[in-house]
């Protein structure tokens, strides 16, 4: 069975996280397949809403390390940069039902989701400079705009986990439900959506982001170039080897 799924209904494409064993961990391979699915749904007109999902136990660990390792993205059509700006360029509504931990991009992929309903188990992290790396996905300039600097500096310098209430306080997530609920939720939310006027939808989404679409671009070529860099030092070869030891990282010489 594949590692993403997707599926299509009156209207709205669900695209769900299905490796469950591996605690939905996207490798290149989703990533390309989620890059395809979303292009597919801006290009389809009986595609009108678009929903990710995970499990009620689990929305995404983030990035598989031992793959992301093996094949790390090298150049901008690398399949992670490709679903981003996928996500960022999406003209249509794009919802996210998330329970359970959120890590990395399962957190960052969010700030271009126009509606997040998170079960009150949902515990969002960006633990990036943990791992000797930057934010990604436009998320140092996102997060600042969202949270308010003190509090994206706490998430992104910190890296520790915040849970639900805390996400719904800042903004990020517009309600929180019991985790066997969230999927429900966000399905009937979206079919909602896919009931009204598509044109309006996307003009009304269109005036909300108020021209920012090509800053947020840009912001994730910046951020992907530093990534990019920052994989190759010392400071990520440390943290990474540490988390394949299953040992604490040392940082005191870096």
């Amino acid at each position: 069975m594949s590692d993403i799924l997707t599926h299509t209904d009156a209207g709205v494409m669900t695209i769900t996280f299905n490796r469950l064993d591996k605690k939905n961990s996207i490798t290149a391979a989703m990533y390309a397949t989620m890059a395809d699915a979303v292009a597919q749904a801006a290009a389809d007109p009986a595609v009108r809403v678009v929903v990710f999902q995970g499990h009620e136990s689990i929305f995404s660990a983030g990035n598989d390390i031992g793959d992301f390792l093996n094949q790390p993205p090298s150049t901008q059509e690398s399949p992670v940069f490709r679903f981003l700006r996928g996500i960022a360029t999406f003209e249509k509504p794009l919802l996210a039902a998330v329970a359970g931990p959120a890590v990395g991009i399962g957190t960052t992929m969010l700030f271009h989701c126009d509606l997040v309903y998170a079960g009150d188990n949902a515990a969002f992290s960006m633990p990036f400079v943990n791992l000797g790396l930057c934010p990604e996905a436009a998320s140092s300039l996102l997060a600042p705009r969202m949270f308010g600097y003190h509090r994206a500096a706490e998430a992104l310098l910190m890296g520790e986990p915040f849970f639900a209430e805390a996400a719904q306080e800042v903004g990020l997530v517009n309600r929180v439900v019991p985790p066997t609920e969230v999927n429900g939720y966000a399905q009937a939310q979206a079919r909602k959506l896919a009931a009204k006027p598509l044109t309006s939808l996307i003009a009304t989404k269109r005036l909300m982001k108020g021209g920012d679409q090509q800053a947020v671009l840009q912001k994730m070529d910046e951020e992907g170039r530093d990534f990019g860099r920052m994989l190759r030092e010392p400071a990520a070869k440390e943290a990474f080897g540490a988390f394949m030891e299953k040992r604490k990282p040392d940082f005191s010489k870096l």
